[in-house]
């Protein structure tokens, strides 16, 4: 298991799990990696947080240090910083962000030519180099010492490719935007404006402090109020580096990835661009997707948890779209990974071709009733291995039997473990769900409590 880097990026407190030498020392490894034949070229973008700023020169200096040239698209989404990887010919990509954490956290996420997470060959030599595994990497020197490359250009090119993506205009639709004062709270208006939206955004004042606070894709209730109070067409909410969505349609009602997914399913089926009549999710999504997907005639293939292994199952069997409950949606035509801002975008496609409302199309897929515990413990595996947790999940999903289901994961971001039950009746997933909990309690794994 990966000692600094998760399954999306090496996250952590800012300044503490996760430092400016540690940035540095990224950078430096990667210039000197990708450059050992030629004059590497790498592209960084960052989110609206305020520690974004102290990585990005970080993470510049080691590049120039190893001789690097850091080409920087200031404050973009994860998916833009793809785009302009795999379009314009660096070498690899940096994003800086937590995605969907607070502002005292943060991240670095790595990308390879091809605007796809990094590989893992390169992930555990970057490692070793953090952990002075490595022979000394020589600084650079006269001219051959790298510079910086001031890239909005970049970042206006992806405007125009999500513009470019919608076969629709969306003149006479009011829209509400929820930009999470992250990422997006630039670009989303510009793309909807563009597209011919009458456009209402909020949560667009970042101040480095309030990014994922009380809003975005992780808390929907500002969402909901907001397009009923101004009686808007539907809402779209997005995380704090922009590779999420969720929506809400004209009644209030959240849309999620899993409806999402379902809605763009369906619609791509209809129009003979569902390969394999096939929609990948992960083991999270809910019972509900894959009972409306079944009913539709569409398969579902499911994979662990995760974004990254979402798109490898795309990959490998080439398949078209795929997701994840939280709002990962990636359609494998357009992107490499999931884009808040081209979800939107598509989902809007769906309900202009079929002429009717989001909350019509989604209507078919019903919820099962899901409980969700974030534990915070203190070592995963060990929880994972106790004999008394294991009875616990066996005598849980026992009592669901064919009336629902356990699962029972370590997050790969956080050091929680989440347990999920989904049930017909509310009741017995929160059975299922306390049963477990007790037993983690009762085990002594527990490190300050529950999320």
């Amino acid at each position: 298991m990966s000692k600094y880097f998760g399954t999306d990026g090496f996250r952590g407190e800012a300044g503490v799990g996760l430092t400016v030498e540690h940035a540095f020392e990224v950078g430096r490894f990667l210039g000197w990696y990708y450059g050992r034949d030629h004059k590497c070229k790498v592209v960084i973008g960052k989110d609206t947080r305020r520690s974004s700023y102290m990585f990005e020169y970080a993470l510049c200096a080691g590049l120039m240090a190893s001789g690097a040239d850091a080409y920087i698209l200031h404050v973009i989404t994860t998916p833009g910083v793809a785009f302009v990887t795999r379009s314009e010919d660096f070498d690899c990509g940096i994003m800086i962000s937590a995605s969907h954490n607070a502002y005292y956290d943060n991240g670095i996420k790595l990308l390879n030519a091809n605007g796809e997470k990094m590989e893992e060959s390169v992930i555990e030599a970057v490692e070793a180099h953090l952990d002075h595994q490595t022979m000394g990497i020589p600084y650079a020197t006269g001219e051959n010492i790298g510079r910086t490359v001031d890239y909005a250009a970049g970042r206006n090119r992806y405007i125009g490719y999500l513009i470019s993506c919608s076969a629709y205009s969306f003149k006479g639709m009011r829209i509400g935007l929820d930009c999470a004062n992250g990422s997006t709270w630039m670009i989303a208006r510009n793309v909807f404006d563009a597209l011919g939206a009458k456009t209402f955004v909020m949560n667009d004042a970042p101040s480095g402090l309030n990014i994922n606070q009380d809003c975005g894709s992780t808390h929907m209730d500002g969402l909901r109020r907001f397009v009923v109070d101004n009686r808007l067409d539907l809402g779209f909410a997005f995380d704090g580096d922009g590779d999420r969505c969720l929506a809400v349609d004209e009644e209030g009602n959240v849309i999620t990835g899993d409806h999402i997914l379902y809605v763009c399913g369906k619609y791509l089926e209809r129009e003979g661009l569902l390969r394999g009549h096939t929609v990948v999710a992960t083991v999270m999504s809910n019972m509900g997707l894959f009972k409306a997907l079944e009913e539709a005639g569409i398969a579902c293939e499911t994979t662990n948890v995760g974004d990254k292994y979402v798109y490898e199952r795309m990959c490998e069997k080439r398949y078209s779209l795929g997701g994840e409950q939280s709002g990962h949606v990636i359609f494998r035509k357009y992107a490499t990974t999931g884009d808040g801002l081209l979800t939107a975008i598509l989902v809007m496609q769906a309900v202009m071709d079929q002429k009717t409302s989001l909350g019509r199309l989604a209507e078919p897929m019903k919820l099962w009733p899901q409980v969700l515990k974030n534990l915070r413990v203190k070592e995963k595996n060990a929880v994972l291995n106790d004999p008394a947790v294991q009875k616990a999940c066996r005598d849980a999903e026992e009592m669901l039997g064919e009336r629902g289901r356990l699962l029972v994961r370590p997050s790969g971001t956080e050091p929680l473990l989440r347990v999920m039950s989904e049930a017909k009746e509310l009741r017995d997933a929160q059975d299922a769900v306390d049963l477990v909990a007790n037993a983690i309690e009762e085990g002594g794994h527990l490190a300050g409590g529950s999320l």
